[in-house]
């Protein structure tokens, strides 16, 4: 399986280029944070709250565009708290809409694989009425929680690949 390291995070990564956003942006008061675990592990953490009609906090990396086929898919190493996030990916930085997908975290350490036919486009939580991502590249990509409730968050990040997925 080939496949393409969008981050590998260790003890000695420059995490600078990851950019947080929270509801703030229009109002809210959630806060998240990113930073580097001593263990060398990519941390989103914090608090969602839903004051001021908020209820989400994001994490972005941004980075030179990666070729993708229509067989290509995320794969994300990952240790969540038990919640459900979204990963979120542009083909251009500059789209105002993403194309997301839905996953559950367990608590371990999982391998979770994210077709990239299968996300769907999405604007401020609307999902839009065109196709899903059938683009060749990608340069973007997001975390996000927002879950219509407030609650505390804890995502490990330890990889973030494209590969080619198997076939079905």
């Amino acid at each position: 399986m080939q496949s393409k390291v969008i981050f590998d995070f260790n003890k000695e990564s420059d995490v600078s280029g990851w950019q947080i956003t929270d509801d703030v942006v229009m109002g809210g008061v959630s806060s998240g944070t990113f930073y580097l675990s001593p263990d060398g592990f990519g941390v989103f953490e914090g608090n969602v709250s839903l004051e001021n009609n908020g209820g989400f906090s994001s994490v972005r990396y941004r980075f030179p565009q990666i070729e993708v086929s229509k067989d290509a898919g995320l794969v994300l190493q990952i240790k969540g708290d038990g919640k459900r996030y979204q990963v979120r990916v542009k083909d251009s930085s500059e789209n105002y809409y993403s194309y997301i997908s839905y996953f559950k975290t367990t608590g371990e350490w999982q391998e979770i694989e994210v077709p990239l036919k299968e996300m769907y486009p999405s604007f401020r939580g609307r999902k839009l009425d065109f196709p899903n991502f059938s683009c060749d590249q990608i340069e973007e990509i997001v975390f996000l929680i927002g879950n219509k409730k407030e609650e505390s968050f804890r995502l490990l990040i330890d990889e973030i690949r494209v590969s080619y997925l198997a076939n079905d």
